[in-house]
């Protein structure tokens, strides 16, 4: 599955993934993965379905969706780095996630986080009641 909008594309394609900028991000930049070690990152990937967001060759963006398929999907680890914000790419990868045809009729979605929540209620997914 490739979208292209603008200059920009989404491809689930894993072997296009720049796993250097990925583990980068999570493990230095995000509040949620710090000091992640590459090789979770890496079984984390393995083990997903995963949405990367380039310009040209570059990429630029990244989230993953834990799911079987058929009753559930956790989306996880999205970001979209500090350069490209501010274009609807964050909305534009959320909306590509959860239209999905292989991740249609599931009975649950999950996302947990403690920011973005503006982003997250246009999809309605809403804060956790209990989140610890």
């Amino acid at each position: 599955m490739r979208k292209t909008r603008d200059n920009y594309e989404i491809d689930d394609n894993k072997r296009r993934l720049n796993l250097t900028v990925i583990h980068r991000y999570l493990s230095q930049e995000s509040y949620w993965a710090q000091n992640r070690p590459m090789e979770k990152t890496l079984t984390a990937i393995e083990n997903s379905i995963c949405f990367g967001v380039y310009l040209g060759r570059e990429q630029v963006g990244f989230a993953r969706v834990v799911s079987d398929r058929a009753t559930f999907a956790y989306i996880g680890d999205v970001f979209i780095l500090e350069p490209h914000r501010g274009r609807g790419l964050s909305k534009w990868l959320m909306r590509t996630i959860v239209e999905m045809p292989d991740l249609q009729g599931l009975r649950r979605w999950i996302l947990a986080t403690r920011d973005a929540h503006g982003l997250y209620a246009q999809f309605e997914f809403n804060p956790l009641v209990y989140p610890e």
